[in-house]
């Protein structure tokens, strides 16, 4: 019987050619003896390098990174951030390559999610099989959107700040982050030493000029004294209990979209991209068509964006109900609604508190769930209560999919489907799903 070390493949190279992209960031190539590899670094139809990171001789799958190029895809670019390439940072997964290609890697992902989960075409999906990019970030190639306006900073042992590698707990120092939005970037992070604290996660509103860190200390580190290069707030992660308190400052940030503020608190949830919020607010409206008087759903809704959006669509005869399992998000909702008077927002999981509410019968509904989607029980629970319209919002392709095909299942097919590259360099790609009722036959 082999031992772990005499069975582990990694650091062992092989030749390969690379074949198509994978949910998740890397491309997929076999060895010669038709073992998978997962790799990293690489773009479709390339000849390379690629030493093994993570596996074992009888591991169903190698992961691996591609350590030389022999061929080289046209569509390759020199990554233009100096902390991307094998063994450094693992925020970005498509530094190497063009903006136009990666969009197109993402729809190849998309597509093949689709297929394989739900077994959809993008025409059954309706879907045109484009991810368009946000405005504004539409770039030359070499030159990188400074999108992300929440970074969470690594700190290493010397108390200077990085970002993660790859699947990994090693730190990254870094002095310059180049998808990190200008708001984020002139509070001067990577320049500070931050002894004692394991993370510090900045944060730079797009609605107002709210800026705000949060310091996760080690355990039994002392607060550092937060001088850094713009006026800020300081919150602090509880060691014991995870809490979020206070520390200077307000509690909490203004964020804006569709021409309302909404308060986010204690580094509550808020789309990462600045053009997200309005881009996915109109998105979804345009699929739903809200109406004067209907009564409507928002599930996993946040600090209220959608139903904000919806409760000003439908009037004051309409109604809206949002569902939220994070108490604070939920202050923050009702907060946010108050002008609202037929706006009610519950604290709680959506699969739980949903069949609480005794509700059989609304016009529209809008679910933005978490990366691993709404699941089987509570689609057929939504399926179920004859919605007009379903606007989906997701985050991970897989998810919608499988979504999707419990939906079938429920007596619901896509309209229509739209794609947005709303996380540049990364693999992660946000997609607007309507669905409406299948038409029985007469």
């Amino acid at each position: 019987m082999q031992n772990a070390s005499e069975s582990s493949l990694v650091g062992e190279e092989y030749e390969v050619e690379v074949g198509p992209v994978a949910h998740g960031g890397h491309c997929i190539a076999r060895t010669e003896e038709g073992q998978v590899l997962f790799v990293r670094h690489t773009l479709p139809g390339e000849k390379i390098v690629a030493r093994v990171t993570e596996g074992e001789v009888d591991s169903r799958f190698l992961r691996a990174d591609a350590v030389r190029i022999i061929e080289a895809s046209k569509d390759r670019v020199e990554a233009p951030c100096p902390y991307s390439g094998p063994g450094k940072c693992g925020g970005c997964d498509w530094q190497h390559a063009k903006p136009g290609a990666q969009r197109r890697f993402k729809g190849e992902v998309i597509a093949e999610q689709l297929q394989r989960l739900a077994g959809l075409t993008p025409e059954e999906a309706g879907w045109d099989g484009t991810v368009m990019p946000a405005p504004g970030d539409k770039l030359p190639a070499g030159e990188v959107p400074a999108w992300r306006t929440r970074v969470q900073y690594a700190i290493d042992t010397e108390g200077r700040a990085g970002l993660r590698k790859h699947r990994s707990h090693d730190v990254q120092p870094i002095d310059h982050c180049m998808i990190a939005a200008p708001g984020v970037t002139e509070l001067g992070i990577e320049k500070q030493d931050w002894p004692q604290m394991a993370t510090v996660e900045a944060i730079a509103a797009t609605g107002s000029s709210d800026r705000q860190v949060i310091l996760t200390p080690r355990e039994g580190g002392r607060l550092p004294l937060v001088e850094l290069d713009k006026p800020v707030s300081v919150l602090r992660v509880d060691e014991r209990d995870g809490g979020v308190h206070r520390v200077h400052g307000r509690a909490f940030v203004r964020e804006r979209a569709d021409e309302r503020t909404y308060r986010v608190g204690m580094g509550g949830f808020w789309q990462v991209h600045p053009q997200a919020a309005d881009l996915l607010v109109k998105a979804v409206m345009q699929g739903l068509l809200p109406r004067k008087g209907d009564m409507a759903l928002d599930l996993y809704c946040g600090v209220g964006l959608f139903a904000g959006a919806i409760a000003d669509r439908v009037g004051e005869k309409g109604a809206v109900l949002g569902i939220e399992s994070t108490k604070r998000a939920v202050e923050d909702a009702r907060h946010n609604l108050q002008d609202f008077e037929r706006v009610r927002i519950e604290h709680g999981k959506v699969e739980q508190v949903l069949p609480r509410t005794k509700i059989t019968e609304v016009d529209l509904i809008v679910l933005d769930p978490p990366r691993a989607g709404a699941g089987k029980q509570t689609v057929k629970h939504l399926a179920a209560l004859g919605a007009r319209r379903i606007a989906y919002v997701a985050c991970d392709p897989a998810a919608l999919a499988r979504d999707l095909a419990y939906f079938r299942e429920g007596g619901y097919r896509p309209r229509t489907l739209r794609a947005f590259d709303l996380f540049p360099m990364t693999h992660h790609v946000e997609c607007v799903a309507i669905l409406e009722p299948v038409k029985k036959d007469a």
